[in-house]
């Protein structure tokens, strides 16, 4: 948060169609819905394997009751989904748990109703989220409750039509174009959208990573989501032996095919970084402190303890520096100590610097500004954030809000959105500037990169969310945007984690949190350009197209089948 110092088919011939409940057949005999614990069945499509014969546990009834045994299993299955989806996210990181998470959640939702499918999509979303998004209890136990209830929303409607594809044959690949819809409708609306904990930001570091650099974010979590799929298929699909071990065979496949895709090389250019990291004397809501300037002198500090590490051969000489986000807590453009306290720093360190500054527009409106500092010739060129944070840095419904919370005025001055991407001009070279929130967002970092950002900078100020789960989420996103680009990325952190990520997506070094730090790195140059950043968001289209049309061709033939019914 940036606080404002300057006023923050039917199966078709092999069972029932799932919607349809337990609808008699030609000969009079109820077909099975479920058998055993997990509901299983022949493929749709595949031409082998017949229902069995009703039991009191299979059968169900006409109303489309389930045995209270399967109920508990799907709901068993839908809140373990949950539980393996937050295991792959930092900082835990075990990133095999995503595909796991996804093939027991495909578990709960299959061969049941769209209906059910939703409460129990929203049941596994609410068990994953609550403590992937934990960080956001900082604001407030009652601003996580609705985030998280919201953000379920859309899981429920990707698992409403799930249970329509799962008819399908194939269907782990329109399961998959499906969920990358969801994620898509979730970094879109309300209010600008929350792409936060999307399944391709659970694999920083990861045998998905690579396809990164194909399709962007979203084919990471379309490649997780198959495998995921695939393991459900092996065990949810009865059949002769080999009709498991292709599934699981194609589930291995997923991740091992990425070790083929091609990786840019090094094309021998590099600049060194100075990343400075000043801390702050707060924490919480409250993490700048109440004493003005205090934020401005801390970095401005730490810029000058690099100079000086610099001037006794302790650290090699940098080409230019990076300070966080917010890390001139009083504006520069209107306050002259401010001013003359960045300059003196810069001067010292001697070489261009990218400032984080909350500078005011008018009376009432404010930007949040990634500003190059020259030693010469002071502040010039500067990129101004284009995904502002709802309610940290403008607020939406502003009467309604302010009227029914008081910590909503923390925002102050309302900020105004940049309109352009953050090619910056420093030193030797053209940097990528990157403002915080705005790293989960595919269009403007690789809009950023396409206007010849190299390497990539990210300032962010996390220091509200300090020691929660948020900054190592962030980092891992800064890791696939690495991979995704090819490009390398230094973020640049008020209280951590400030980072170098190589363009192969390794963190190279990595800061405490809490603490003042500083460093010089050497950071590799590259301007070659990946599939991903070419093709921008057609990998995307694609996938979700696909997914709609399989949900309305399954649909379509489900409706053709109950009408079938009800003539006969």
């Amino acid at each position: 948060m940036v606080q404002d110092r300057t006023g923050v088919p039917p199966a078709t011939g092999h069972g029932p169609d799932p919607a349809a409940g337990s609808a008699p057949d030609n000969s009079g005999t109820p077909s099975p819905q479920l058998t055993g614990t997990f509901p299983t069945s022949a493929d749709p499509g595949t031409g082998s394997s017949a229902p069995e014969p009703p039991t009191a546990r299979t059968a169900g009834d006409e109303s489309g009751r389930e045995p209270w045994m399967v109920l508990l299993a799907r709901v068993a299955a839908a809140v373990a989904g949950g539980i393996a989806l937050f295991l792959a996210f930092p900082p835990l990181s075990w990133w095999l748990c995503a595909p796991l998470g996804i093939a027991l959640i495909t578990g709960s939702l299959y061969r049941t109703r769209p209906r059910r499918a939703a409460w129990l999509g929203y049941l596994s979303a609410a068990v994953f989220l609550f403590p992937a998004l934990a960080w956001v209890r900082t604001i407030g136990d009652d601003v996580w409750l609705m985030l998280v209830g919201t953000e379920s929303l859309f899981y429920a409607a990707m698992a409403a039509l799930a249970a329509l594809v799962f008819r399908l044959p194939g269907w782990p690949v329109w399961f998959g174009g499906l969920w990358v819809a969801m994620e898509w409708a979730r970094g879109l609306v309300p209010i600008g959208g929350f792409p936060w904990a999307r399944v391709a930001f659970s694999q920083g570091e990861s045998l998905f990573t690579p396809y990164a650099a194909l399709g962007g974010a979203p084919l990471v979590s379309f490649a997780v989501t198959l495998c995921g799929g695939f393991l459900a298929h092996a065990v949810l699909v009865r059949g002769r032996a080999w009709r498991r071990a292709v599934p699981v065979a194609l589930a291995l496949a997923v991740p091992v095919l990425t070790l083929a895709i091609p990786r840019p090389g090094d094309e021998g250019r590099t600049v060194n970084v100075g990343i400075v990291q000043g801390n702050v004397p707060g924490r919480g809501m409250y993490a700048l402190g109440d004493e003005p300037a205090v934020v401005l002198k801390n970095h401005a500090n730490e810029t000058r303890r690099l100079a000086q590490a610099v001037r006794e051969g302790k650290l090699p000489k940098p080409d230019i520096v990076v300070l966080p986000e917010n890390s001139t807590d009083i504006d520069p453009y209107q306050d002259a100590v401010a001013r003359q306290i960045i300059g003196d720093s810069v001067r010292d360190v001697g070489v261009p610097t990218l400032v984080g500054a909350v500078a005011a527009i008018g009376t009432e409106q404010r930007a949040t500004r990634s500003l190059v500092w020259d030693p010469a010739t002071g502040p010039g060129a500067y990129y101004d954030k284009q995904h502002l944070v709802p309610f940290g840095e403008y607020t939406p419904f502003k009467e309604i809000v302010l009227a029914l919370w008081e910590r909503a005025n923390l925002v102050g001055r309302q900020s105004v959105a940049g309109d352009k991407p953050g090619d910056l001009k420093m030193g030797p070279v053209t940097i990528g500037a990157v403002n915080c929130y705005e790293v989960a967002y595919d269009d403007t970092v690789r809009g950023t990169v396409r206007a010849g950002g190299t390497p990539l900078v990210v300032q962010t100020n996390n220091a509200t969310y300090a020691e929660s789960n948020l900054p190592p989420q962030q980092l891992a996103m800064s890791q696939l945007r690495a991979v995704e680009h090819n490009r390398a990325v230094v973020t640049a952190a008020t209280t951590g984690i400030s980072a170098f990520v190589t363009p192969d997506g390794k963190v190279s070094w990595q800061t405490r949190e809490l603490v003042a730090d500083m460093n010089v790195v050497k950071v590799p140059v590259r301007a070659k350009e990946t599939i991903a950043t070419k093709v921008g968001a057609f990998p995307e289209w694609a996938l979700m197209v696909m997914g709609a049309m399989a949900a309305g061709v399954a649909a379509w033939r489900g409706r053709r089948r109950g009408d079938r019914v009800r003539s006969d």
